[in-house]
């Protein structure tokens, strides 16, 4: 079964307190407790807690902005993955597999830096390789589309150097060297100091040499957020966020389907498109014949009838 990483941390800080422990009792043994409690003994141990208030602050702040940087490494990731699905989608004829498959081995070689795998200049190179990959997707898509990409690239090597400074460089390495003197001179201190009953003494040895030495190696473990390689660190920041854009990477680029020729493309769009019904021309629908009007049984009298009726009144008139 597995430590936790807690367990190992509490018991090394418990093992070098037993250390201190088994001394004060060889020196009241041997009656080598020569020095007397007083104020000034007092006065170095609350300075020593207030140079480990200082480093404790200051290794407080990378650590709180290293907290977010495995989750933005992945989020540059996918963007850049669902920025290339986006193109493979408006133009099928694009070759878009091998800059998915790019955006996964580079997922997969991040984890593998975190734990001292994979050098940070090979890891750059491998980002600096997409840009061949994005100039063979420029024919197929827009401007917008590529500067898109290359604006998350910039983003993924920004955030790539900053962890690699956080885990490389510490804080002040002046003031660990004060803070480690300062914590043996008092250790070695509470050991020779004489407190009646010897008890009480053995007690108050154990409890201060405990805080000591516990934010002693607390401020350096939180000094290396990503100390992942190291066997004794516990207080590692979570690569959950990178770890489940891996595997998200991993299903896309094996679902990607690789270019399909503009032909065959003209031809499933045709099949795809629904059939219509033909439409018929419209039949002419025959007219019945126009019934002729019947004829009046009275004939109509000529023009000339009604011109000598005409006359014939004019003269009786006269």
């Amino acid at each position: 079964m597995k430590i936790p990483n807690e367990i190992r941390f509490l018991a090394r800080v418990g093992a070098v307190v037993a250390i201190v422990l088994i001394a004060k009792c060889v020196a009241h043994y041997f009656r080598g407790e020569a020095i007397q409690l007083n104020a000034l003994f007092t006065g170095i141990i609350a300075a020593n807690v207030f140079l480990m208030g200082f480093l404790l602050s200051g290794v407080l702040s990378d650590y709180k902005e290293s907290e977010r940087l495995p989750g933005e490494l992945g989020a540059c990731l996918e963007n850049m993955a669902t920025e290339v699905v986006g193109i493979g989608l408006s133009k099928p004829e694009a070759n878009i597999k091998p800059c998915l498959n790019r955006i996964s081995q580079l997922a997969a070689d991040l984890y593998g830096y975190f734990y001292k795998k994979v050098e940070v200049a090979d890891l750059l190179e491998g980002v600096n390789d997409l840009t061949v990959q994005f100039e063979n997707l420029q024919s197929s898509t827009q401007g917008t589309f590529i500067a898109r990409l290359k604006q998350e690239q910039s983003n993924l090597r920004r955030t790539i150097i900053r962890i690699n400074i956080i885990r490389e460089t510490s804080f002040v390495s002046t003031g660990y060297l004060l803070a480690d003197m300062i914590t043996f001179l008092l250790c070695l201190g509470l050991v020779l100091t004489f407190v009646d009953p010897f008890y009480e003494s053995l007690f108050f040895a154990g409890i201060i040499a405990y805080l000591m030495i516990f934010l002693l190696l607390l401020i350096r473990d939180l000094d290396n957020p990503f100390g992942y390689y190291e066997a004794g660190s516990s207080a590692d920041v979570t690569l959950a966020p990178l770890e489940e854009a891996i595997d998200r990477l991993a299903k896309l680029a094996l679902s990607a389907a690789g270019p399909k020729p503009a032909a065959k493309v003209a031809v499933a769009a045709t099949v795809s498109a629904p059939v219509s019904a033909p439409v018929s021309a419209p039949v002419p629908v025959p007219q019945a014949a126009p019934t002729p009007e019947p004829k009046s049984k009275k004939k109509g009298k000529s023009k000339r009838g009604y011109l000598g009726r005409g006359s014939e009144a004019v003269s009786r008139r006269v």
